[in-house]
């Protein structure tokens, strides 16, 4: 196994902050830009043309679908029950189920190029690493294995004490990566499982179906917050990523998108839209 550091630390790094944008280059600026944007620097996460890249974002009630979610026998009920209670349903392109972001929920999307060479494996317990870094002040307790009756399992669910407070999804661009995670920083960790089980029970209602959808179950689900009994916020924990990475690189850069990145990111949003066109006419 690959050490994370060395996965991670490069000379030169890009951060860009998009978690308080509204717009980007004329499109509104929501989940399904996010992971337009993503594609593309994963796309030119390529040595000699690009360097790695950690980008974080935030996005008010959304639900995030994975791709087997549009299976589900009652999706439209589902979406529909999603819309009433003030949430867009989007469908993403990289793996995993339904998630549920609101203004508590912090994104950090880590793009690496040249990942030939390192496992898939390799990719995620990166992730989970600097995680465990960047916390190393405030706990040692972070476990990465499947929480069962969280949404969204997998086998890097991040947990403290059994509960899930973070979930870590992984898409591969010709030899780029973007390694994505979702971090419940703030709120209740609890009212996002039971909308997401609401979810799941009108959009199932009980059916036999070929793909096995989690029962779940808000108990196994908590917020950093509430987990370790203090008051954090975005802002607090975007320090603390910008800190992490600044540790293992020696430059940082903010450049926006060039114009050959536009061209691409006009290319993979289409292919957003056209992607979640059926969940679209849903809400």
């Amino acid at each position: 196994m690959k050490n994370w550091e060395d996965i991670v630390a490069h000379r030169q790094f890009r951060y860009l902050d998009h978690s308080g944008k509204k717009f980007f280059h004329g499109k509104r600026y929501t989940a399904l830009t996010s992971f337009a944007v993503d594609d593309v620097l994963a796309l030119f996460a390529r040595s000699g043309e690009s360097v790695p890249a950690l980008r974080l974002w935030v996005h008010p009630d959304t639900v995030v679908l994975g791709i087997p979610d549009t299976r589900l026998p009652f999706l439209g009920e589902g979406v529909q029950l999603l819309s009433d209670r003030g949430y867009q349903a989007i469908v993403r392109n990289s793996g995993g189920l339904a998630v549920a972001l609101d203004s508590g929920v912090l994104n950090i999307s880590l793009v690496l190029p040249d990942v030939k060479g390192i496992s898939i494996h390799d990719c995620y317990q990166a992730m989970v690493s600097f995680i465990r870094y960047i916390l190393q002040d405030l706990t040692d307790q972070i476990k990465a294995y499947e929480i069962v009756g969280s949404y969204c399992p997998g086998d890097y669910d991040l947990s403290i004490g059994g509960r899930k407070f973070a979930g870590i999804s992984q898409r591969r661009v010709k030899d780029g990566a973007a390694i994505q995670i979702y971090m419940d920083v703030a709120g209740e960790g609890r009212e996002r499982a039971r909308l997401i089980r609401d979810f799941y029970d009108i959009a199932r209602k009980g059916e036999e179906t070929k793909f096995d959808y989690p029962d779940v179950d808000p108990s196994v689900m908590a917020s950093l917050s509430e987990l370790l009994g203090m008051d954090l916020t975005i802002d607090a924990m975007k320090q603390r990523v910008l800190q992490g990475i600044q540790d293992v690189s020696d430059r940082i850069v903010t450049d926006d998108f060039s114009d050959e990145e536009l061209v691409q990111f006009e290319k993979r949003y289409e292919q957003m839209v056209k992607r979640n066109e059926k969940v679209a006419g849903m809400q």
